[in-house]
Parts: C-alpha cells; sequence; structure tokens
C-alpha cells in the first residue's frame, strides 16, 4: 500500500510516527556523544592530569631538597642551619609521600601504558639511591665535616640529582604526550560525534522536509486544486484536467468534481454546438438571402437592359437587313469589277509577253551590228597594214583606214553598251511579266472570292431577317422574366429578414453558452 493511497488520518500518524523515531535516533546519538566525550575528559582529568600533577610534585620535591641541602652544606649560622635541616628533612619527606602518591595511583589506574610504568620504577631506582646520599650529605654538614659533605655532594649527589631530574623529566614528558593524545583523541572524537550529529540533524530536517513535503502534496495540493477546479467552474472554464486516482479524501473530493465538470462539459458542449450550428446555419441562410437579394435585383437590373438592348438589337438587325441588301449589290459590281480586272491583267500579260520578244529581236539586231562592228575593225586594220606597205601612196588610205577603225571600235562599244541594256530590259520585261502574272492569278482569286462574299452577304441577309423575327419573340420573354424576377426579389426581401431575425437570436444563445470555455 502506497503513502499516496493512505487515508489523510494514517498519512499524518505516519508523519509523526517518523517524525519522533527521527527524534529518538538524534537524541540517542546525542547522548552516546556526551557519554563519550565525558568519559574522555575524565580519563583525562583523573588519570592523565594527576600523573603529571604527581610526577610534577616529585619533582619539585626533590629540587627543594637538594636546595636545601646545598644551603645546609652553605650556611655556617646554627640558626640558618636548622632551619636548612628542617627544610631538607620537609622536602625529603615530600618527596617519600608523592612517590607513595604516584606508585599508588600507577597501580590503580587502568590507562597507564607500559613504559609510564618502567619510567617510574626508573624514577623510583634513582630516588632510592640518592634520598640516603642527600641523608648523609645532610649529615656531614650538621657534624661539621663540611670539606667531606662538599665532597660527597659533587661526586655522588649532583649526578644522582640529574639522573633523577631526567627520569622525572621524562615520565612528564610522557605523561604530557598521553595528555596530548588523548586530547587529540578527544577532539576527534568530538570532531566525530560533531559530524555525526549534524549528519542525523540534516537527516532530521530532510526527513521533516520531505514529510511536510509529502503531507502537503497530499492534502493541500489537491485540496488547492479542488478550489481552483471549483474556481474555474465558477467562471465558466470547463477544460481542467482533474486528476483522481488518490484514493484518500481528497482523491474522492477530485473525483466528484471531476464527474460534475465532465456532465457540465457534455451538457455545454451539446448546447454549444446546437446554438453553434443554429448560428452557422442562420448565418448561412442570411448570407444567402442576401446574396440572392442581390443577385436578383442585379437579375432584374440585367433583364431590363437586357430588354433595352432587344430593342436596340432589333433595330440593328433591321439595319443590318439593308446593309446586307447593299453589300449584295456592292458585291456583285465588285465581282464584274475583278472580272474586267482579270481581263485587263490578262491583256498587260500578252502586250509584256509581246514586249519581250521585241527585246530579244533588238537583241539580235545589237549582236549583229557587233559583228559587223568586229569584221570593220579586222577590215581597218588589214588596210592599215596594206597602207604601210605601200608607203607615202598609202598614207591618205592609212588615214581613212584609221578613222574607219576608230568608227569601227565606238560602233562596236556603243553596240555592246545597247545590248547590255536590253539585257537588263529583257530582264525587267521577265520579271513584270512574272508579276503581272502573278497578279492575274491574285485577280482570278479575287474574283472567286468576291463571289464567295456575296453569297455569304446573301445568307447574311436571309439569317438577318430570321434574327429580326427571333429577337422579337425574345423581347417578349424577357419582359416576361423581368415581371417574375420583381416578384422573386420581393420574395427575397422577407426571407432575408427572417433569416436575420433567427440569425440575432441564434448569436444571443451562442453569446450566453460562450461563457464557458471547453478544451479543444
Amino acid at each position: 500500500m502506497s503513502f499516496r493511497s493512505l487515508s489523510i488520518k494514517h498519512k499524518l500518524a505516519t508523519a509523526f510516527a517518523l517524525l519522533t523515531a527521527v527524534v529518538l535516533v538524534v537524541s540517542g546519538v546525542a547522548i552516546r556523544a556526551l557519554a563519550s566525550e565525558h568519559q574522555s575528559f575524565s580519563h583525562y582529568v583523573n588519570e592523565t592530569a594527576v600523573r603529571i600533577t604527581m610526577a610534577n610534585d616529585v619533582l619539585d620535591a626533590a629540587n627543594a631538597r637538594a636546595i636545601s641541602a646545598r644551603n645546609l652544606v652553605l650556611v655556617s649560622a646554627p640558626a640558618d642551619r636548622e632551619i636548612e635541616k628542617a627544610a631538607v628533612t620537609a622536602a625529603h619527606k615530600k618527596v617519600g609521600e608523592s612517590m607513595t602518591r604516584l606508585r599508588t595511583a600507577l597501580a590503580s589506574m587502568t590507562g597507564v601504558s607500559e613504559e609510564e610504568r618502567k619510567m617510574f620504577a626508573t624514577l623510583d631506582g634513582v630516588e632510592s639511591r640518592y634520598g640516603p646520599v642527600a641523608l648523609d650529605i645532610v649529615g656531614l654538614s650538621l657534624q661539621g665535616r663540611r670539606d667531606e659533605a662538599v665532597t660527597k655532594m659533587n661526586a655522588d649527589c649532583r649526578p644522582l640529582l640529574s639522573a633523577l631530574v631526567k627520569s622525572a623529566n621524562q615520565l612528564i614528558e610522557l605523561s604530557v604526550d598521553v595528555a596530548k593524545r588523548d586530547v587529540a583523541r578527544a577532539d576527534a572524537a568530538a570532531v566525530a560525534n560533531r559530524n555525526v550529529m549534524l549528519a542525523a540533524c540534516v537527516a532530521a530536517a530532510a526527513l521533516a522536509a520531505v514529510l511536510a513535503w509529502m503531507i502537503t502534496r497530499a492534502i493541500v495540493t489537491p485540496i488547492s486544486r479542488a478550489m481552483e477546479v471549483a474556481q474555474t467552474v465558477a467562471a465558466g472554464d470547463l477544460r481542467s484536467t482533474i486528476d483522481d486516482s488518490a484514493r484518500d479524501e481528497t482523491g474522492k473530493l477530485l473525483a466528484a468534481l471531476k464527474s460534475m465538470n465532465d456532465s457540465l462539459v457534455n451538457i455545454v458542449g451539446s448546447v454549444r454546438t446546437s446554438s453553434d450550428s443554429i448560428a452557422t446555419g442562420s448565418a448561412q441562410i442570411a448570407t444567402g438571402n442576401a446574396d440572392l437579394s442581390h443577385r436578383t435585383e442585379q437579375q432584374a437590373a440585367s433583364l431590363q437592359e437586357t430588354a433595352a438592348s432587344m430593342e436596340q438589337m432589333n433595330a440593328t438587325v433591321k439595319a443590318n437587313a439593308d446593309t446586307a441588301r447593299q453589300a449584295i449589290q456592292l458585291a456583285g459590281s465588285a465581282s464584274g469589277a475583278a472580272e474586267k480586272g482579270g481581263q485587263v491583267v490578262g491583256q498587260v500579260v500578252a502586250t509584256m509577253d509581246d514586249i519581250t520578244a521585241s527585246s530579244r529581236q533588238i537583241a539580235d539586231i545589237i549582236g549583229v551590228i557587233d559583228g559587223i562592228a568586229f569584221q570593220t575593225n579586222i577590215l581597218a586594220l588589214n588596210a592599215a597594214v596594206e597602207a604601210a606597205r605601200a608607203g607615202e601612196q598609202g598614207r591618205g588610205f592609212a588615214v581613212v583606214a584609221s578613222e574607219v577603225r576608230n568608227l569601227a571600235q565606238r560602233s562596236a562599244s556603243a553596240a555592246k553598251e545597247i545590248k547590255e541594256l536590253i539585257g537588263a530590259s529583257v530582264e525587267k520585261v521577265e520579271a513584270g511579266t512574272r508579276l503581272v502574272g502573278d497578279a492575274r492569278t491574285s485577280m482570278d482569286d479575287i474574283v472567286v472570292q468576291v463571289k464567295r462574299v456575296s453569297d455569304l452577304i446573301s445568307e447574311i441577309g436571309a439569317a438577318t431577317i430570321e434574327q429580326t423575327t427571333g429577337i422579337g419573340q425574345v423581347s417578349t420573354a424577357v419582359s416576361q422574366l423581368d415581371q417574375a424576377t420583381q416578384q422573386n426579389a420581393a420574395l427575397v426581401e422577407e426571407s432575408a429578414a427572417a433569416a436575420d431575425s433567427l440569425k440575432q437570436q441564434a448569436s444571443k444563445l451562442a453569446s450566453v453558452v460562450s461563457v464557458f470555455k471547453l478544451a479543444t
């Protein structure tokens, strides 16, 4: 069973139970951390610090005893000697008591290392040798044997005192190191405990936040969603998407809202569809009637214009009939003129043929003249040759022969030019003959076409007479159609008014239903 499917009561009970468990866990972690720190602090105060203090007491008492013994050797006044004797005795007693307390503490404490026990044994051994020596020095000083006391002090007391101080300092340093390690462990434990506490607090806060979020999401969110749905429905918006998958009280509330919203959607959708259909149909009817009215008016106007045009067309057709009759007459005249033109062109062709024959005869004559001039030139050349042979007697004949030769050359040149001109004329005459032949062919075609046009105009005249009769009948029908169109226009105006009223009613219904918004 998921958290979401639980009821609100069980959700709250589960959340508070989890928070209580988290508080208990955090409290247990805190108690354990405090107990660990208390144990570390108690071990330091009751054992490590006590050992350091006792070792310092031994060292202080030993130093005080050594100083008093030295002073006892150095002073000479009886009173001073008594004071120093009492000081030596008290210091020696304190050394013994301090050693006893330290020995007892080391024996009873559980956190003493083996190295500390060995160092204390060394210190105890040095003290067991140094104490009697110090007392011997005191006895020698009291007996007045000062020199022996000084010798014994330098020979025995000082090395043993140095060994005693060294052993005590080593024990103190070792205890201090142990204390530092204890402090470091305590600090590490404190840091670890702090981290554990922080982690526990963060976990508790995270769990509390998650639980708060889950409860808010499971309770407040559906209720807020239900309020939003109710507000949107009240505002006419039915497009809300409602998730009713939850199985608690909020899910049931949303399911009821969804059922209500779906019912409203169906009702409003049906009403809107009907109103839209009515509005669309009425709008189409109104638009169609308006268009029909407009087209009817246009048709009426067009029919009136058509009637007028038919009258004009009737007059025009009559005029065309008269024109067609005149055209038939003109076509007959044109046909006769074309035939005469064809005859004239035929005569021109015959004349051009005669000119061509004459030109060719002239060309032949020019050829004969050219031959005569050529022969005359040859004869003149021969005469000149003979005159040259005759000498002085033939000089006059040579002059005549030269002139004859010149005339022959000029005649040949003129004959040549005339021949060229006659040739060009012959070519032009032949070209003209061809053109005249083409013109004759065209005139023959024109005569044929004019006859065809005359026949067509005759047919047009007959058709025009028939059109005149048909146009009269069409004009009568157009007048009747104009009257029917006027009646239809009146009916269309009444239908348009009814459609416009239906459109207004449908628009009001659509406006009322448009308050509701549906999903597309």
